[in-house]
């Protein structure tokens, strides 16, 4: 099981590989589809009824981001990032949260700034197995990104509230 904290006042994510299990499917049109699960998106429901600021940032430009920053009347989702420790240390400041008031979840190594400014650092169970070597504290959930991982969270920081 995951230990967190009920301090934790904000939980950032990454989108590909947590969200998702990392494949896209690309049409004859050359269109992008990704496929989510509906456990993860009544996870960020969850947080956010629970008082808790959730937020998104990856490293690719999507358009399903904004369905998740409609749909929660999310402030902090940002698409196309390269740099993700720079953006959430701007969010940090912004909301003036701590270390240990943060939650990162991520899957792969440009995650990796990201991680080393919060407290709690989480991976789905498909991580990246390099992860494991250059994160310290990094905790890995029993479900993989895509089926789950993100609702798995949720209801541990739920229930700490």
């Amino acid at each position: 099981m995951l230990e967190l904290s009920k301090n934790i006042k904000m939980v950032i994510s990454d989108f590909d590989g947590v969200f998702t299990d990392g494949s896209i499917y690309i049409s004859e049109k050359n269109e992008v589809q990704k496929k989510l699960n509906f456990k993860d998106i009544m996870g960020v429901s969850l947080l956010v009824k629970a008082g808790i600021k959730f937020g998104i940032i990856s490293g690719e430009k999507s358009e399903i981001l904004n369905y998740f920053k409609d749909k929660f009347n999310l402030e902090e989702i940002h698409g196309g990032i390269r740099q993700k420790g720079i953006v959430l240390d701007e969010i940090m400041k912004k909301y003036n949260l701590k270390s240990s008031e943060v939650l990162y979840i991520g899957d792969d190594i440009n995650d990796i700034p990201a991680f080393e400014l919060v407290d709690y650092r989480i991976a789905p169970k498909n991580l990246n197995p390099i992860l494991s070597f250059k994160v310290d504290k990094l905790q890995i959930t029993q479900n993989y990104g895509g089926c789950g991982a993100i609702r798995e969270i949720a209801d541990i920081l739920v229930n700490l509230k």
